[in-house]
């Protein structure tokens, strides 16, 4: 198996914001909202400033280590994380939430992303060491989002009475049926049994979401030395307390983010504004918000009230039971880990953006921010009927639409415009237009409205010409419409709707290898992989 890659701007995908679009160009407008800019020289900056901002390197690998305790791991794993003891390691780190299967195709390629950008570091700077590290989001309640996959354009849903943190549910037999559909699905491709084999071991009955997810993503990156960090722990919390207590007692991050929203440049739209109190209350099945009530504090949606001693006493003794939102999760990432870069998304960097001011008023280290790498997958038989339309892979983020008026422009045997006859009429209002003002001047506006409702009648004209001769390409419009579910399913990208699990059964492991080899470290460009 073999995959072309062609790189394109992100502008030509037209799906991308404005903000990301703008940041990648290094837009002055932006520049006061991060601290590093995209590249090797910005890299190494954030490596000298990172050390300024030392993290419990002895907690975090015994962590780590009783986490991988009775589990195989390849020696470049083991490796890696010995090294975070060194104060000459530093990580490279990615984050998301325990989507079931990983959820969309974009988890799989921030992972590898970082990976890449690791190693590339390490072999660049060999005097410093680079760990990827995937930061696990088990704490999102979001079960409409985490709870639901795509797979070969079927859409499965989990069905649980389950509440609360995603990451603490446990898979149940409605999980398992979602597990049975999707073997009868894949089982016909190639690798379709090892891969549903593989899902069958990692998502157990009764094994909590956060721990299958664990195993599932441990077993796709354990030869690449990836760093799986489960954060939802006491230990980890305990360090992150100061800034918990700070954020009960002045509800500062609200405040921080205000500022800096107050002064982002108004053609951007505000990605995450936060609330009085950016902090969640876990206990069993729940999480819930925190907010003030006059002096004492309440959990929404529960009975449970707080004094401000007594919060600070939970903080104190049950420090696991917080959680923050998107405003503080960036911090507390940062407080626990050496990081210098964090790959993200469009919708990550935007609200990063937001957050420099908070990592000011918390001594946390900002770290450079780099956009995750995008692909879209072609396959073989869709590579065929790209090319027998006559187009090209750059053609494939163009409109159904454009796309067959492209097709009947270039086959159509008839004229299917009127561009000549309607200068034609330009011509001729323009000459009645002398001849009215010799008459009276006040006769110009008349004779302009007659010449734009004629105009504007002949565009008419031109598009029901067209659109009547599309009607004798309908094979080609059904060619397009085959051709749009595979890459741009749902009118999206695909890899904002596809799941992994269909390419693994079709490719096996390599296509891992491949994602991983077509990796770009700085580039900021849109890879288009064909298979040949």
């Amino acid at each position: 198996m073999h995959f072309s890659s062609t790189k394109i701007s992100y502008r030509n995908t037209n799906s991308f914001s404005k903000l990301v679009l703008d940041y990648l160009d290094g837009a002055e407008q932006l520049k006061e909202f991060y601290s590093f800019p995209t590249n090797i020289e910005g890299l190494k900056k954030s490596i000298e400033k990172r050390k300024d901002f030392p993290v419990n390197r002895a907690l975090l690998e015994a962590q780590l280590t009783e986490q991988y305790k009775n589990i195989q791991i390849s020696t470049k794993l083991q490796t890696n994380i010995e090294a975070l003891l060194s104060e000459d390691t530093f990580s490279v780190c990615t984050a998301h939430q325990p989507n079931i299967f990983t959820g969309h195709l974009y988890f799989i390629y921030k992972i590898l992303h970082a990976i890449k950008l690791s190693e590339e570091l390490s072999n660049l700077i060999p005097e410093k060491k680079f760990v990827p590290i995937y930061y696990m989001g088990s704490e999102d309640a979001d079960l409409d989002e985490l709870g639901e996959v795509h797979v070969n354009g079927t859409h499965y849903k989990w069905q649980t009475l389950q509440t609360g943190a995603v990451g603490r549910m446990v898979v149940d037999k409605e999980f398992i049926k979602i597990i049975d559909a999707i073997a009868g699905q894949l089982s016909i491709e190639k690798f379709g049994e090892e891969i549903i084999s593989a899902v069958r071991v990692c998502y157990k009955e009764n094994v909590t979401i956060e721990k299958a997810t664990f195993h599932f993503v441990h077993q796709l990156f354990n030869k690449y030395g990836l760093v799986i960090l489960m954060p939802d722990n006491k230990v980890f919390k305990k360090e992150f307390a100061p800034v918990i207590k700070r954020e009960l007692e002045e509800q500062f991050s609200e405040k921080a983010v205000a500022a800096t929203v107050s002064k982002f440049p108004k053609e951007y739209k505000v990605q995450a504004a936060g609330r009085e109190i950016n902090l969640f209350y876990l206990k069993g099945n729940s999480r819930e918000r925190i907010e003030k009530n006059g002096d004492d504090f309440k959990i929404a949606n529960t009975n449970i009230v707080f004094s401000k001693d007594e919060l600070d006493a939970e903080v104190c003794a049950k420090p696991e039971r917080f959680s923050p939102n998107v405003i503080l999760r960036p911090v507390f990432q940062e407080t626990i880990l050496p990081n210098i870069a964090f790959i993200g998304g469009g919708g990550e960097i935007a609200y990063w953006l937001e957050l420099k001011e908070v990592f000011l008023q918390t001594n946390t280290f900002f770290p450079l921010l780099i956009l995750r790498n995008s692909f879209t997958l072609i396959d073989k038989k869709t590579s065929e009927k790209i090319a027998s339309l006559g187009f090209n892979r750059n053609d494939i983020f163009k409109s159904e639409a454009k796309l067959l008026e492209e097709i009947v422009l270039r086959a159509s045997s008839v004229k299917l415009n009127i561009k000549d006859e309607k200068e034609a009429v330009k011509i001729i209002y323009d000459q009645i237009k002398d001849v009215a003002a010799e008459v009276d001047d006040s006769l110009n506006c008349h004779v302009h409205a007659l010449r734009t409702q004629v105009l504007n009648k002949l565009e008419m004209l031109e598009k029901k010409i067209l659109k009547a001769e599309k009607k004798k390409f309908d094979a080609q419009q059904r060619q397009i419409k085959k051709i749009k579910v595979h890459v741009n399913p749902s009118d999206n990208l695909q890899e904002r709707v596809d799941n992994v699990l269909q390419y693994l059964a079709k490719y096996g492991e390599t296509f891992i290898d491949i994602l991983y080899k077509e990796q770009s470290v700085l580039s900021s460009e849109f890879t288009i992989l064909t298979e040949q």
